[in-house]
């Protein structure tokens, strides 16, 4: 689902937050009692926000809808959810019939093991999926102290194996969701140059956790490098800071260096709910990022809330420039 002509016209004309139609461009469902997902199912992982027992329950199209009340949500693209990865195709194959019965998500990412035996095949199903538009493997990553300036472990962007198997989504029209620390974007950065006909939409704005003048300017210098890929783009989601309250002074600093890094016609705002549930609700993320970019004009507004989501995962034809 993506705006009417008539909700687009009607929000560049007035410019009113509440005109301002959104497709949300990342966020989860979850049916416990019918789908294996380990970390909700099972002990608790380390998690970046701390203790998440908060969102080991289901999270359906009903949730969803009562979580986004007040805002103009009209369409939305569903993240794989680290599902069973014994089958990586199941829940796209349950992601389509929620959207069958509920009409939500517009699109979804879908899970795959790019470094795995069965890549060929999982590539060859999405394909075959229409409600899937783009994939994620979270590549190895390492801890900003321990990474070396060539490290390329197994499972990393620079493994071989990796890089075969992602060698293939081109060929099938799908995108890569890409979730790495920022101390891993050069590596993204020479993955986009390697393969310059497969899109990398960044996640979480690259995980900028450490808010401190000296983390963040080294997170904007390594945005800023990725950003010159032309086939790179990045979504501003998954912001939260554990212990604080999400506020517009501490997200603006990061909503401006996303944007000033890609400009607005290569960013896209998303919930990541319900697992930033745990950080705020839906009303107050989708209220700090309105009022961070309210100055801007709408058009560049409509862009970051509404037209590049629906570019990006192939939802219709918008008014925004690539």
């Amino acid at each position: 689902m993506v705006a009417s002509s008539d909700q687009r016209a009607r929000f560049l004309a007035s410019g009113v937050d509440d005109d301002l139609p959104i497709i949300d461009a990342h966020h989860h469902f979850f049916d416990l009692a019918r789908n294996y997902h380990p970390w909700l199912s099972d002990r608790p992982v380390a998690f970046r926000y701390g203790d998440y027992s908060a969102i080991k329950s289901n999270f359906m199209p009903a949730d969803y809808r009562r979580a986004i009340a007040g805002h103009l949500v009209v369409g939305s693209v569903l993240m794989e959810g680290e599902w069973d990865p014994r089958d990586p195709i199941g829940e796209m194959r349950w992601a389509s019939e929620v959207a069958r019965d509920h009409g939500l998500p517009s699109a979804a990412i879908g899970q795959i093991w790019l470094d795995r035996e069965d890549v060929g095949e999982a590539v060859a199903a999405y394909r075959d999926l229409p409600l899937v538009r783009s994939v994620r493997h979270k590549p190895k990553a390492v801890a900003r102290e321990d990474l070396q300036p060539h490290f390329a472990a197994p499972g990393s962007m620079r493994d071989r194996k990796w890089r075969d198997g992602y060698g293939l989504l081109a060929g099938a029209g799908l995108s890569f969701d890409l979730q790495t620390p920022w101390w891993h974007l050069d590596e993204a950065a020479e993955l986009a140059r390697d393969f310059p006909a497969t899109t990398i939409i960044l996640n979480h704005a690259g995980l900028p956790a450490d808010r401190s003048p000296e983390g963040l300017a080294a997170w904007r210098a390594a945005l800023g490098r990725l950003a010159r890929e032309p086939n790179v783009v990045a979504k501003i989601s998954g912001i939260g800071v554990p212990g604080q309250a999400w506020t517009l002074d501490l997200q603006a600093p990061v909503i401006a260096g996303v944007i000033s890094a890609f400009g607005a016609r290569r960013c896209a705002f998303a919930s990541n709910f319900p697992v930033d549930s745990l950080c705020a609700s839906f009303g107050t993320i989708f209220d700090v990022f309105k009022a961070a970019v309210h100055e801007r004009p709408a058009a560049e507004r409509l862009a970051l809330f509404h037209d590049n989501a629906a570019r990006w995962y192939g939802l219709a034809a918008t008014g925004a420039a690539a």
